[in-house]
């Protein structure tokens, strides 16, 4: 059974805490496990959220700052090790290649993996593959530093009422589905529209038009939030995002389910990161990430349904 879920590996923004790892999460999509953001101590935090090296085929990098990198080596050793039966992309700013070439070979190992590396040089599509497009954008920070935007193609779902009603049943279903036509019956009579399902993972970053971008139309946004509203200087300093931010950036694009995260270790209750993303319009699901908690993406929007 295909699922499509975020693990959370860590939360915690420049230094993992007692209750918060760095940074780290898994996007399972049906058969892809995209690893995002792996910070220090993501091979453990693995281990304990049940997840293998065998569910990585993707490792996306925003940028090259330690929280969101340190994690690689183990990561990548961790890949050899286990002997992953396919190979691995990786995704990162090209910019950033020389720290990768680093991180990639810190200590020696046997390499027994294809590991394949797909340097970002700039906005657009990175990756087209049958269950959906990946693509970058490009964010505002110190470093360098790219969200990533998973889309599924748009589909149709077949009505079983309809078919019954012009007889069409067994192997002219399929026919159908292919050719758009069985005689004077066309596709669009006996289906509806069914639209592809979006996610987006947005760190390190300044309120920008890429943040936009992004989150515009999302089932599900991974966003950072590493300040509280009062502390909207410091954000813009760092670039960073404060909760209020995210939850406005969510609200206008119209996503469907906010997980807040990477949480600067200031604050030890978080609860005021929820309210203050409420109180900038923000009405969808809404999680504030927890270590190794698990969030199920949205179930489909239904044709007709708004967003």
């Amino acid at each position: 059974m295909s699922v499509r879920e975020l693990v959370v590996l860590g939360t915690a923004s420049q230094v993992p805490t007692r209750h918060r790892n760095h940074n780290g999460y898994l996007l399972r999509w049906d058969g892809e496990g995209i690893l995002f953001d792996p910070g220090e101590g993501t091979q453990r935090q693995m281990s304990r959220a049940g997840v293998s090296a065998h569910d990585i085929t993707r490792i996306c990098v925003t940028h090259f700052h330690g929280d969101h990198c340190l994690g690689l080596p183990g990561v990548i050793q961790r890949i050899n090790l286990d002997a992953v039966p396919h190979p691995v992309t990786a995704h990162y700013p090209a910019s950033g290649r020389h720290f990768f070439e680093r991180l990639r070979y810190a200590t020696a190992y046997r390499e027994s993996v294809a590991l394949r590396e797909e340097p970002i040089a700039g906005d657009g599509v990175i990756a087209r593959v049958p269950a959906f497009t990946l693509s970058a954008t490009r964010l505002s920070h110190p470093v360098e530093s790219f969200g990533y935007r998973l889309r599924e193609p748009d589909s149709r779902r077949m009505l079983p009422g309809r078919l019954a009603e012009r007889g069409i049943a067994g192997p002219d279903v399929g026919r159908l589905q292919r050719e758009g036509r069985l005689g004077a019956v066309t596709l669009e009579e006996v289906s509806e529209e069914r639209p592809g399902q979006v996610a987006a993972f947005v760190m390190d970053t300044r309120l920008c038009d890429g943040v936009r971008e992004l989150a515009a139309g999302c089932d599900l946004l991974v966003i950072e939030a590493t300040f509280l509203d009062e502390d909207v200087a410091l954000a813009e300093e760092h670039g960073h995002l404060t909760a209020g931010q995210a939850g406005a950036v969510a609200a206008e694009g119209g996503a469907r389910h906010l997980v807040l995260t990477h949480f600067s270790r200031r604050y030890r209750d978080l609860e005021p990161f929820a309210r203050q993303a409420r109180a900038a319009g923000f009405t969808g699901e809404l999680t504030v990430a927890e270590d190794l908690a698990r969030v199920p993406v949205p179930p489909r929007r239904r044709s007709g349904d708004g967003g």
